[in-house]
């Protein structure tokens, strides 16, 4: 089998640790990839050329990320493909991302446009930091952030929450400032914060796990893991209902489509990060 890891360590070389450069272009690579991975549908498949293997899903989402980002589609730079920068983000458009993804009438994936609007939100973001010099890779972004060689989990996650808010597609606001993944539920409401919010944070939490790897190589370890959460997002979410752990209190619910920030659907995720946690021992019990 191949997996995205070692096809990383086959382009960018065998990593060492502290080996920053190294280390900058597996985050520009995770950073992209991420945002990438996105629902791929029931027909989408990736044929990788170089190892006649094909690939589905997540895992033919991250292996076509790894080979746009070899062929240098990210790099503004003709001398460095291995890169990611602002201003190729800017510049990327839907017809290079479906040549990328191989997508084709025969081939479909579902969002081609909004996985293009997130990248140029990132190129923009990149170019225009509040507050800061401009940022010109991902790297760039997560590095300026950490001050020694340790930094906790939450601590990251705060700092990419800061630069990346404005890059999602909007939902909540509050004192005129993009939430991001973040729900309403009425039985959230407390007195001393905004009422009825419930943070998740799917995607950055998700970056923070994928970027513990790549700074380690740059010798940099993200501490206290327990700082995060579970993802809320539907393969957590979806064994839980589909073993009978969670149940609608109205069982048609299962039979309609819902809107991501209907109350029905922002309990769901709330329940499933809850009882990731009741698992996650239950788990490690059984495993030893």
């Amino acid at each position: 089998e191949t997996n995205a890891g070692d096809l990383t360590k086959t382009i960018l070389g065998k990593p060492v640790s502290g080996d920053l450069e190294y280390c900058r272009a597996a985050i520009d690579l995770g950073v992209v990839s991420v945002l990438l991975d996105a629902g791929a549908g029931d027909t989408w498949r990736y044929r990788d050329e170089t190892t006649e293997a094909q690939f589905e899903r997540s895992e033919g989402l991250a292996v076509a990320s790894l080979r746009m980002f070899d062929s240098g589609l990210f790099s503004s730079d003709p001398g460095q493909f291995h890169r990611v920068d602002s201003a190729a983000l800017s510049r990327l458009d839907a017809s290079q991302l479906q040549t990328g993804l191989q997508v084709t009438e025969d081939n479909p994936l579902p969002g081609i446009n909004q996985r293009v609007t997130l990248l140029n939100a990132l190129g923009h973001a990149l170019s225009h930091p509040p507050g800061a010099d401009v940022l010109e890779r991902p790297a760039d972004l997560v590095l300026n952030g950490i001050d020694g060689d340790t930094i906790r989990a939450d601590e990251l996650l705060s700092h990419l929450l800061g630069k990346l808010n404005s890059i999602w597609p909007q939902g909540l606001y509050y004192n005129d400032q993009p939430l991001g993944d973040v729900g309403y539920h009425p039985a959230a409401q407390q007195v001393q914060f905004a009422s009825g919010l419930v943070p998740f944070h799917k995607l950055s939490q998700w970056l923070v796990y994928s970027l513990l790897e790549p700074l380690e190589w740059g010798g940099i370890v993200v501490t206290e893991l327990d700082g995060l959460t579970g993802l809320a997002e539907y393969r957590n979410g979806g064994l839980l209902i589909d073993s009978g752990v969670i149940l609608p209190v109205d069982p048609s619910l299962c039979d309609q489509p819902l809107a991501l920030d209907s109350e029905p659907i922002v309990e769901w995720r709330a329940l499933t990060v809850a009882l990731l946690d009741e698992l996650a021992p239950l788990v490690r019990n059984c495993l030893g």
